[in-house]
């Protein structure tokens, strides 16, 4: 499918880089994709071909402190001095630009893993700006233990018999892992205070009074492994979906994929869990039309 690199300008100045693709017909829907830590946006350009060749508009960025361009700044794992919250704040002006580009179109989020965790935040201050959202490889943010979440992978993977590599936490497809290795620009950290401020408000995101403004008619997917050590198998997973129905969102479902690890996009059974991720899409966007 053709793509496209666009940039867009940050109100301070930061410079957003991203690709997006479009079918060859009217667009059903626009799907902006916010990806991982210590990843890129370019690895979702199999989900976001397949999305295209279904008929949605595609826009993926990198976030500050990743990508090529941070490679070259020497910026890798940095987001600078405002954090988290410029990370949020950028997905927010992505989102705005893609409703002018596309006016009357409908716009869904999808977050993987750390893009999760932000669509967590962006929720709380910016639902009017999408028609649904998907979080997958996700965890309740707050219930995550930053001092230790560098140390979960390691955990995962001494329960491994023979684990080839330190990545096999991602998924059990060898050529997935193998790429993400080879890769410049996957497999780095966070600095120590990107990383802490990436939970430095997140008990704001389990206080029902956050969410007094929020839409709860929003459609709402969590998506996992149960063999994820972000969630740490579940444990940080199911009171994320329960704690939204307790809050009051209508359209809240969850699909955890038997034997998966953190990235479902890239496990084995891949073409069913893209395959899933289009019918939602679907069927939210038939339900936004009535």
């Amino acid at each position: 499918m053709p793509e496209a690199a666009f940039t867009i300008t940050s109100p301070d100045g930061h410079t957003i880089h991203g690709v997006s693709w479009m079918p060859d017909r009217r667009p059903k829907a626009q799907i902006q994709i916010a990806h991982g830590r210590g990843e890129h946006g370019g690895r979702y350009r199999p989900f976001a071909q397949a999305l295209a060749r279904a008929g949605y508009g595609v826009y993926v960025t990198d976030h500050r402190g990743h990508g090529q361009s941070a490679l070259d700044a020497g910026r890798l794992g940095d987001f600078g001095p405002r954090g988290f919250p410029a990370v949020v704040d950028d997905m927010a002006i992505v989102s705005q630009e893609i409703r002018r580009k596309h006016p009357g179109q409908a716009v869904l989020l999808f977050g993987h893993s750390m893009g999760s965790f932000a669509a967590q935040y962006y929720l709380l201050d910016h639902s009017a700006l999408i028609d649904g959202l998907v979080l997958c490889g996700t965890a309740a943010v707050d219930l995550r233990d930053p001092a230790k979440s560098g140390a979960l992978a390691t955990d995962f993977l001494a329960r491994l018999d023979n684990p080839r590599t330190d990545a096999d936490w991602l998924s059990r497809d060898e050529a997935t892992v193998d790429a993400y290795l080879a890769d410049p620009l996957c497999g780095f950290t966070l600095t120590p205070a990107s990383q802490a401020s990436m939970y430095a408000d997140a008990p704001r995101t389990a206080e029902a009074a956050s969410y007094q403004r929020v839409r709860r008619d929003l459609p709402i997917a969590l998506i996992t492994g149960d063999r994820d050590p972000v969630n740490w198998f579940l444990a940080w997973f199911d009171p994320l979906a329960a704690r939204y129905r307790a809050f009051g969102f209508t359209d809240v479902s969850t699909h955890v994929y038997g034997g998966a690890r953190h990235e479902p996009l890239n496990e084995l059974n891949r073409e069913e869990v893209v395959a899933n991720l289009i019918a939602w899409f679907d069927r939210v966007i038939d339900q936004a039309s009535r």
